[in-house]
């Protein structure tokens, strides 16, 4: 396979691409990539509309407005894309939110280029699509083989933990919080993040979308465990609207409050991002859920126990 040019719009691809042993081909990336760290110098070929910095709810309510007026909320350097000329740009299509969408990249290389140029195209809902995604990302930059090893490894990994619970009938119920303000339940592949893990996902349903819920829904359901984490947030941006949650009516009636099973996790580096580290996101979860049969040695970094 000769020497690509290759542009990644999202974060997860980034990651991908580096864990096939293809960063050297890599010439550009979106504002978000920003792992691993040896890519930091890449050109940058995207932008966010809206202020960074802001409150859940201001960015929530920036997002509505742009996307009301227009088409994403990010903005194309069609300039700097057309300066690197690559041969493969890759995108996804799964959240107008999330990342530089396909319709975005179509609009901004209509016309543009002077060469053919490849769209890879990413789709991920459950958690499956993020492993084919991987491997079929593998298999359009020709480097099958690698993709088989990392998917491999993966499934290695993923099956200790499943082989370790497989006589634990015990399993509390997880709400996965992945917005603030307005809040939303994390959806796609969360719940069976969740299930994997040892865990009841409430309030969701695989492959399926985030969804809005109100804080009454979650004291209703009244989970065992409450993992917080907002997309796009490290746990340090969370804790600084952990108030949010704190503050409101019915939370310290919680039993998840009560028993001291708040979790805060690194949402922007592992749940949100459908890449390789997803299967670190699992081994999260089962640190969480199960600390007596887990410990991988994320805490302090990919997540923490919050303490009221």
């Amino acid at each position: 396979m000769p020497h690509q040019r290759i542009i990644s719009l999202l974060p997860a691809a980034t990651e991908v691409i580096c864990a096939l042993g293809l960063e050297h081909q890599l010439i550009g990336k979106s504002h978000e990539c920003d792992y691993p760290s040896s890519i930091a110098n890449l050109p940058i070929c995207s932008s966010a509309k809206f202020i960074s910095g802001s409150s859940s709810a201001e960015i929530d309510s920036q997002v509505k407005e742009i996307l009301s007026d227009s088409l994403s909320i990010y903005h194309i350097d069609r300039d700097l894309i057309k300066q690197l000329a690559p041969d493969v740009i890759i995108t996804q299509a799964q959240c107008e939110v999330c990342a530089v969408s396909l319709n975005d990249v179509e609009l901004a290389l209509k016309d543009l280029l002077e060469k053919e140029c490849r769209i890879i195209s990413l789709k991920p809902n459950g958690l499956d699509d993020v492993y084919k995604d991987i491997q079929l990302m593998a298999n359009e930059l020709g480097v099958p083989d690698a993709g088989l090893e990392l998917m491999e490894l993966s499934e290695e990994r993923i099956n200790i933990i499943r082989h370790k619970l497989k006589f634990i009938s015990e399993k509390p119920s997880v709400a996965c919080v992945e917005w603030l303000a307005p809040m939303m339940i994390a959806g796609n592949w969360t719940p069976e993040i969740v299930e994997i893990a040892g865990g009841v996902p409430v309030l969701t349903q695989s492959g399926k979308h985030s969804s809005y819920v109100n804080f009454d829904d979650i004291v209703q359901c009244n989970p065992d465990i409450l993992v917080i984490m907002p997309c796009g947030f490290s746990i340090q941006r969370t804790l600084q609207e952990i108030n949010l949650l704190i503050d409101l009516p019915g939370w310290s009636d919680l039993k998840a409050v009560q028993n001291q099973k708040i979790f805060i996790v690194d949402g922007n580096q592992y749940f949100n991002r459908s890449g390789p580290r997803m299967t670190d996101s699992i081994e999260i979860m089962a640190e969480i859920i199960n600390p007596k049969q887990f410990i991988f040695g994320y805490e302090g970094s990919g997540w923490l126990q919050f303490k009221v």
